[in-house]
């Protein structure tokens, strides 16, 4: 039994780069099928950024495209509007990516999209919502990481790089690809009820914005009391009218921090997260693991209020009890005492590490040829009853001929569109 949750759906999918690729790769891994559409002898941008080979895809464009088909096809040519057409008859959802008004210029706006298959759903990523003052900008992660907050409150909170920080992870990208899976899943529950395709619409502000939801929360506060208890500026230092930048303070009240372990002088991973939790119980077990049980009975620390107000030398001590411990170590003591803390792990040690490679979290793709295997990120949760596979990412128009065929072309007509430039490149004009 196919238990995939997407089997039989098929998405026409008119991305690149990394937000829309990162959805539809995922409706991939879930069973869909993909028919990825490519510009004729260029392809995906991601297919030559960054490459580890100039004869090679590089990894940015392997880890983003796993088990799609990919049809070369010039949609601005009359065949090319054609073949688009009938795959967009056929499709239960059609997503795209670019900038603002090239679906529209192009002829497959979601009002012509509709037209033509009103049970196709159309998943658009824009950078703004259509409301923005900012929606004429050109977004790239960077920029939505910026306008959502995300920067202002990310980084150190005094000193020379006291300045706005944009995450390592891909809140702007990736994020909003997952996002828009998930208004493309409700879109497709909907359909069942209504029997209708609808437009999803996502920004990759909001999709950074929705990630900001306890900055929000702490603007809310500071606006009523006019400062935040959690944050390493209180109780000594000043707060304007806006949620500051807060250096590796956990956030949500409880008192976490990074800690230097053993070995910090040459490896800028040697570090670990520990958090203070607010109840009485917790402190008391957390106390005992670290072998500060004076403080249960000293009032500057035995309550959450006045550790809130003792910060400073709160970290102080607890950085003087990992100093001398390699990460793992301290990660092992503190945890059997059931505090919070985990190990600050580098890329490589993730990558390095077997367990990691369950199926889901981390995944080995073997796409064959000079490329070999690879690792990429899986598919981030489990389902009970189906695990996916992982097949390898499609050459350039590999899938031309398979997909055109499908659609009832014959083989003449599949070498026109090859000669007139609407599934290849056209040759270069004669001198």
């Amino acid at each position: 039994m196919n238990t995939a949750p997407l089997q039989g759906i098929k998405v026409v999918d008119f991305t690149e780069v990394q937000s829309g690729p990162s959805c539809t790769q995922m409706l991939a891994w879930l069973g869909a099928e993909v028919i990825k559409i490519e510009r004729p002898g260029v392809g995906d941008a991601t297919r030559k950024e960054l490459q580890f080979d100039p004869t090679l895809p590089s990894y940015y464009f392997l880890q983003l495209n796993s088990d799609k088909k990919s049809l070369a096809l010039d949609a601005k040519t009359p065949d090319g509007k054609e073949i688009l057409t009938k795959l967009i008859k056929e499709a239960d959802i059609f997503v795209e990516n670019l900038h603002p008004g090239a679906m529209d210029k192009l002829g497959f706006s979601w009002e012509a999209v509709h037209a033509l298959n009103p049970r196709c759903i159309y998943g658009t990523i824009k950078g703004f919502p259509v409301s923005s003052k900012f929606k004429d900008l050109k977004a790239y992660e960077p920029i939505a990481q910026v306008t959502a907050a995300a920067a202002s409150t990310t980084g150190w909170y005094e000193g020379e790089y006291n300045v706005p920080t944009q995450s390592g992870a891909a809140l702007g990208d990736s994020n909003t690809g997952m996002h828009l899976t998930i208004g493309l899943l409700a879109a497709l529950a909907q359909r069942e009820k209504t029997g209708e395709g609808s437009y999803v619409y996502q920004s990759m502000h909001n999709a950074c914005l929705n990630l900001c939801r306890i900055k929000t929360r702490d603007q809310l506060t500071l606006d009523k009391i006019g400062y935040l208890t959690q944050f390493p500026q209180y109780p000594d230092g000043k707060f304007g009218d806006f949620v500051p930048r807060s250096g590796n303070t956990e956030g949500s009240g409880v008192l976490g921090w990074t800690y230097k372990c053993k070995g910090w002088e040459t490896d800028p991973n040697a570090y670990v997260y520990v958090i203070l939790q607010r109840g009485a119980k917790e402190f008391e077990l957390a106390c005992k693991g670290l072998g500060f049980e004076d403080w249960l009975t000293n009032p500057d620390y035995n309550t959450a209020d006045a550790r809130d107000r003792h910060k400073q030398e709160i970290i102080q001590r607890i950085q003087g009890f990992c100093i001398d411990k390699d990460k793992y170590e301290v990660t092992a003591m503190l945890s059997k005492f059931g505090i919070p803390v985990g190990p600050v792990m580098s890329t490589k040690e993730i990558m390095d590490d077997e367990t990691a490679y369950d199926g889901n979290t981390l995944v080995k793709i073997n796409q064959g040829g000079k490329i070999g295997e690879f690792v990429t990120v899986g598919c981030p949760f489990t389902i009970s009853n189906y695990q996916p596979t992982y097949g390898p990412c499609p050459e350039l128009g590999g899938n031309t001929e398979e997909v055109l065929t499908e659609l009832g072309y014959t083989a003449d007509q599949i070498a026109e569109f090859a000669k007139n430039g609407t599934t290849a490149p056209m040759p270069a004009a004669a001198k």
